[in-house]
């Protein structure tokens, strides 16, 4: 049988998986010869035999490949036999253009931890232990192909057992980049807080588990970052840990020796399961068992019903916490609205006077990475925070836009490069307010425009003027896109649930600046082939002080209650909230909301949710964003299952010569709200209630404005029970409801739609 040659071209998530072992043991098997190479575009192959093994290997490279890659393109050509000899993996080409997927970094395989923990192995507790399926990647690269010269453990030379098993085709190991064992690779050490080595290699984790069962605070450094870790059930550890880190109330992420302990505390469906167990190795919120569960410190989420719970994820992880037994708070190692520190002399620094021992290693940290966060909304996965094991793995779009960079927006930030039709979001930068996430911002940005070698022709960024990442673009001398902030939301969830215009999107947050110069966050927008009509949005009112009233709902409410009396009278106000307020703060907050002075007008449904929240005297003061809506979320299970709903008014407004704009009146709920507080009725049912009315609102607005497809996104929708009810009501009446998996329905999701936009303007010219 005549031998033919097949030249392959693979995009995709396909370096870092173990692809070119596979390919090289597939070929090997098929009596194939030829070569496999690494490429800043993906993986080339060339392949030569006989017609019914190239059509089988083609069949089998793609039914069989790696459990970590994905194909998204396999170009074929056929050409005339070369006349190979053997099959081998070629030195990767270094040039081109760059297009290939850098993985996320992947937690430790079952193989390895079995090693980890076995007394035999030569990799007994070596805390770096990794293999072609799991181990540290996107933290180590520097640059594409894929190849440990272009990884941080360019440093360490390979000892000869593990260049032998590198070289071997039927090992693990196979061109496992980052391959060491103790006798070659990164060891760990610890020190005290003036960087002084107290311990190395086993010595120093056993003097750091000794510390943590202490109440002593270790700064751990791990794939993407430093965590901070004590003992969860140490209360004294932990409210040290809140005063140094100056982290009032916000919960805390928690690590579990296994998945067993976990169900002693928490509820774990099977999906919960699987995203705990899986090589992303998220944190995922779980409810709690037990309202104050024994051995678990109530100061590691005051307050809250829910748990963000990890499972270990690197080989140091699994040691620190098999040798501990015990579930440990491991929180982002910075000071809060800092990026997380990825280096230990820096952690020295800024961390100092928080940890008491930093356990480090001398493996380079290249690029921070937080943990990601996973919620189980309507029975699948919602990244809430998408970093570790995530980013920056791309959406796909169906045609290629000019190279765009989108900036993002101010708060819980990341950005975004489109590379031809791949559009690679970045890791969770979180709030530009310091000059340290803004420098971690630009570090972000050039180092990916580094390594996928492209140079933005546009730049795309949010309509506000005042936010850095706006700031910033508009220094780069390069045109510049501005996307209107609520748009950005929707287009975002259309594009990962690949779905076309025309959609009605209803996007709900707490802040927006809308293209009328107001405050929007309560929108139901029209989305069309390049643009969006606005179609309804709640009633707006004033928020007095402005952004202080973010960080006071007491201040939404008194606006939202101004709004509908217009009196300064204490009897249209609960007593309550009108204490809160001392005589002098009443007059200067009465005197802005009536004339207007620094109280800007918002249609927020994030600052609603504020409102009610302070209304019912759940909670005048936030010491965290969005605090008082996920008090008022918190409430639900005790509220009755038919709490009803309150009446809500909607009304027409003229909306600029284009379609008429629906207004959801709230002042008849809000009074209804107010009266139930003053008649003693509980704040849960009040919750309920309120829930309820917003949910019928979706509803009632989708069947004014009669699109069958729903994109719901923004922060508000982080909600299950909003989210769910919903999804629930609309689904139950026809339409064809659609909800973020792979992007944050927050401002994490915000530069993929930025660059959304940017790519419908092109695709409809």
């Amino acid at each position: 049988m005549a031998v033919k040659r097949l030249k392959i071209t693979i995009q995709g998530a396909v370096q870092g998986v173990g692809f070119r072992p596979f390919v090289y043991r597939l070929a090997d098997e098929l009596q194939l010869t030829g070569w496999v190479i690494n490429s800043g575009s993906g993986v080339f192959i060339e392949v030569e035999g006989s017609p019914d093994n190239l059509a089988l290997f083609l069949r089998r490279v793609h039914d069989e490949r790696p459990p970590q890659s994905s194909i998204h393109t396999l170009e074929q050509a056929q050409l005339d036999p070369a006349g190979y000899q053997q099959f081998e993996i070629r030195k990767s080409d270094e040039g081109g253009e760059t297009t290939a997927i850098m993985l996320p970094d992947l937690a430790t395989c079952p193989d390895c931890r079995k090693e980890l923990f076995d007394p035999a192995d030569r990799r007994y507790r070596y805390p770096f232990i990794n293999c072609t399926n799991c181990g540290p990647r996107f933290t180590i690269i520097s640059a594409l192909p894929y190849d440990r010269p272009n990884t941080s453990m360019k440093h360490f030379q390979m000892c000869p057992a593990c260049e032998e098993e590198y070289r071997n085709p039927a090992d693990r190991r196979f061109h496992a980049q980052p391959n060491a064992c103790p006798e070659c690779g990164p060891h760990i050490e610890l020190w005290d807080h003036s960087g002084q080595v107290m311990a190395s290699h086993e010595a120093a984790l056993h003097q750091a588990v000794a510390a943590i069962e202490a109440g002593k605070i270790v700064a751990v450094k791990g794939l993407g970052g430093f965590h901070l870790i004590c003992d969860a059930g140490n209360s004294p550890a932990i409210r040290r840990l809140r005063e140094r880190k100056h982290r009032e109330e916000k919960p805390f992420a928690l690590m579990f020796p296994d998945l067993s302990l976990i169900r002693q505390y928490c509820h774990v469906s099977e999906t919960e399961a699987r995203l705990l167990q899986s090589s992303q190795a998220p944190i995922v919120l779980l409810k709690q068992c037990l309202p104050h569960p024994p051995g678990l410190s109530e100061e590691v989420a005051p307050g809250n019903p829910y748990l963000g719970v990890m499972l270990p994820y690197t080989p140091l992880h699994h040691l620190l916490l098999s040798d501990l037994d015990k579930p440990v708070v491991a929180t982002s190692g910075n000071i809060s609205d800092e990026p997380i520190c990825i280096d230990e002399q820096e952690a020295l620094q800024r961390l100092h006077g928080i940890a008491d021992l930093f356990l480090v290693h001398n493996r380079p940290i290249l690029r921070h990475a937080d943990d990601s966060i996973v919620r189980l909304i309507a029975g699948r996965e919602m990244v809430m925070r998408r970093a570790r094991g995530y980013a920056p793995l791309p959406i796909r779009l169906p045609s290629a836009p000019p190279p765009t960079l989108a900036v993002g927006a101010h708060l819980k930030n990341s950005i975004a490069l489109s590379v031809g039709k791949n559009v690679f979001i970045s890791q969770h930068i979180g709030d530009l307010e310091t000059e340290a996430s803004f420098n971690a911002f630009q570090e972000v940005i050039d180092r990916f425009k580094e390594v996928y070698r492209t140079e933005p022709e546009i730049i795309a960024a949010d309509l506000h003027p005042d936010y850095l990442s706006s700031q910033y673009a508009r220094e780069q001398n390069r045109p510049i896109h501005t996307v209107q902030h609520h748009y950005a939301h929707i287009l975002s969830c259309m594009l990962e649930n690949e779905i076309e215009p025309p959609v009605l999107g209803i996007s709900w947050d707490g802040t927006g600046l809308g293209d009328d110069g107001t405050v929007w966050g309560g929108e139901f927008l029209e989305i069309t082939q390049n643009d969006f009509i606005r179609r309804a949005c709640f009633r707006p009112f004033r928020l007095p002080g402005g952004d202080h009233a973010i960080r006071e709902p007491r201040r939404s409410a008194l606006g939202a209650l101004f709004e509908i009396c217009r009196s300064e009278e204490e009897k249209h106000y609960p007593s309550e909230l009108w204490q809160s307020f001392s005589e002098p703060e009443r007059k200067t907050l009465f005197r802005m909301l009536s004339r207007g002075i620094n109280a800007p007008l918002s249609s927020s449904a994030g600052r609603l949710f504020d409102a009610v929240a302070a209304l019912t005297g759940l909670r005048y003061r936030n010491n965290f964003e969005g605090q008082a809506a996920m008090e008022l979320e918190f409430l639900l299970p005790d509220a009755p299952r038919e709490a009803g709903s309150y009446p809500l008014r909607v009304r027409r407004e003229k909306n600029s010569g284009k379609k008429s704009l629906l207004i959801l009146d709230w002042a008849v709920m809000m009074e209804a709200i107010r009266n139930d507080k003053q008649q003693g009725v509980a704040a849960a049912v009040i919750s309920a209630k309120f829930h309820n009315t917003l949910v019928e609102s979706c509803l009632d607005v989708a069947k004014a404005v009669g699109l069958e497809k729903v994109a719901l996104s923004g922060g508000c929708f982080q909600n299950k029970y909003l989210t769910e009810g919903v999804i629930r009501r609309l689904q139950a009446e026809g339409f064809r409801v659609y909800w973020h998996q792979q992007a944050p329905p927050n401002d994490g999701g915000i530069a993929l739609g930025q660059i959304g936009a940017v790519w419908r303007l092109h695709q409809n010219k």
